[in-house]
């Protein structure tokens, strides 16, 4: 009784065993989450996709590279679809989708599908993510998806040690780096320790280098910045750390056998279509320099009136009533009086200037003049849009925080401030979930039936 393991892409697997399939964080998209480009290149084939008889699909968290609906769109709606996310939101919009059997995953508990035993594990940040420990043909396979493992549940996960196999997101990304840049330090381009120990401790057979597939568009600085660990790199660490472990790169559609003594060659997964060269690595330079807010607003195409009037009524007063509705942090830098600058984009590299006087909790419009500002925003217009509409995630907004030089006193409490206390990122992402899903939602409801 062979176990069959493929990768799909990012986070997505399809593991197979005496005629049982279960997929994992599934994505037939490219790209996906708005504009994550497959990395290296795949097609789908949707029909196939459509006649996939699942025995369940498991979903680790509710982050839109994990969990999308125009994904889920396509299968069968008898499909058991097991989900860990403590938002009740998700779980009816799935329902929403027609899906009838939802299921609301526990922490270690387990859940039966024919010869699979699968085990939903602790993350370190128990809120939003899980892990996932398989078992099936005799064999214990570890999807850490693209969480950190909770030190307190690493002594459990290391009784089952030696691993057959884990599943290791290998990407340190630098999304909070990419919006301050000219703040941030020098990301190191090593693993951290930290990884090499848990993974002696999980002393596995072979390792795949897991989850982070994309890359932003083409022309996008992010690509040479976001990414500091190449595949070549971490198989190179990894291997010189544990060297009983052996790493394999799974690219999308590949597939292999597993059993208690090796690992051969299956055939690839015939809907998932792999596009020009796929002996593909990241290419991190910390020395990267990034293009200005308004050339990269010039990469986008214009909104319609109707858009930018939707964004901009935001920047006016929308964005006002949200602030303040909203708890400030008590060691928030804006618990002190500051004049911030918000700078928004066109599709012609056009900026338009909105300031805001924020003591705590309270904000108000002020006009431009000369007072001396205490935070800035940049960012393209039509990010906003997409946003508020489209429920676009931080990762892909092109924001560009504090991008100036301030008076010595701002810049001496800047050192200590948080990049993410930004007032656009809290009035855009704060106490929003599943937005993603919801406007998915939206747009396949409306849709002609299928």
């Amino acid at each position: 009784m062979p176990l069959t393991i493929s990768r799909i892409l990012h986070a997505g697997y399809l593991f197979d065993c005496d005629g049982t399939a279960v997929a994992f964080d599934p994505i037939f998209e490219n790209p996906f989450s708005r504009n994550c480009h497959a990395f290296p290149d795949v097609a789908f084939d949707h029909r196939q996709i459509a006649d996939l008889k699942l025995a369940a699909v498991f979903i680790s968290h509710f982050h839109d590279d994990h969990c999308s609906l125009d994904s889920l769109n396509l299968l069968d709606r008898q499909t058991p679809i097991y989900l860990y996310c403590i938002f009740d939101e998700l779980f009816s919009m799935i329902g929403d989708l027609g899906f009838q059997h939802v299921h609301r995953l526990g922490i270690d508990m387990p859940v039966s599908v024919g010869p699979f035993e699968v085990i939903p594990r602790k993350a370190l940040d128990a809120d939003v993510d899980s892990m996932f420990h398989v078992k099936a043909a005799g064999l214990n396979v570890l999807n850490v998806v693209d969480s950190w493992i909770d030190p307190l549940a690493l002594p459990a996960l290391a009784q089952c040690a030696p691993w057959d196999m884990v599943l290791w997101p290998f990407q340190t990304m630098r999304e909070l780096a990419v919006i301050a840049p000219s703040r941030a330090a020098a990301g190191p381009a090593e693993l951290p320790p930290e990884w090499l120990d848990q993974l002696r401790a999980l002393q596995p057979r072979y390792i795949v280098p897991s989850s982070c597939q994309f890359v932003q568009e083409a022309w996008s600085w992010y690509n040479h910045a976001m990414f500091p660990i190449s595949y070549r790199q971490f198989q190179q660490e990894v291997e010189a750390a544990l060297p009983e472990s052996r790493v394999l790169r799974l690219n999308p559609s590949v597939s292999f056998v597993l059993d208690r003594t090796a690992l051969t060659a299956a055939p690839p997964l015939r809907w998932v279509l792999p596009v020009g060269n796929q002996d593909v690595d990241y290419q991190y330079d910390q020395h990267a320099v990034p293009p200005g807010t308004g050339e990269i607003a010039r990469r986008f195409a214009p909104l319609s009136t109707e858009q930018s009037a939707i964004a901009l009524d935001f920047c006016r007063s929308g964005l006002l009533e949200k602030y303040e509705e909203m708890e400030l942090p008590e060691d928030s830098f804006f618990q002190q009086p500051r004049l911030w600058q918000l700078s928004t984009y066109d599709h012609a590299g056009a900026v338009e200037h909105f300031r805001y006087r924020i003591h705590g909790d309270r904000i108000e419009r002020v006009g431009l003049g000369d007072e001396p500002l205490s935070w800035s925003t940049e960012i393209p217009v039509c990010k906003i849009y997409a946003a508020l509409a489209l429920g676009e995630s931080l990762t892909s907004m092109y924001m560009r925080i504090n991008d100036r030089v301030f008076d010595a006193g701002t810049e001496a409490e800047l050192e200590s401030a948080d990049i993410v206390d930004d007032p656009l990122i809290r009035c855009l992402f704060n106490d929003t979930v599943a937005a993603y899903q919801a406007a998915q939602l939206r747009r396949l409801q409306a849709a002609p039936s299928r």
